[in-house]
């Protein structure tokens, strides 16, 4: 099983939880299926997301057009073992 660990940086939590909540179907659209979110307790701008890849090639595209954007994002695949 492929996973995606993704970090992200914001500066308003709240702002990017209702913009990331409301493109939840272009997420499924790329196989990409969110199983936890986090905040690090010390730095609150900072968001971790693991999603399960269904996959990669697509997620790798999202990965890629978000930080196009201009988001603060980085990914790393992760193979179970």
């Amino acid at each position: 099983m492929t996973n995606l660990l993704v970090t992200l940086d914001t500066p308003d939590y709240s702002e990017w939880k209702s913009a990331y909540d409301a493109h939840s179907e272009a997420r499924d659209q790329v196989g990409l299926t969110q199983m936890q979110i986090w905040r690090d307790v010390d730095a609150p701008g900072r968001v971790v997301i693991l999603f399960q890849v269904a996959d990669k090639a697509r997620a790798k595209k999202w990965l890629l057009e978000r930080a196009s954007l201009g988001d603060t994002i980085a990914g790393q695949f992760l193979n179970t073992v």
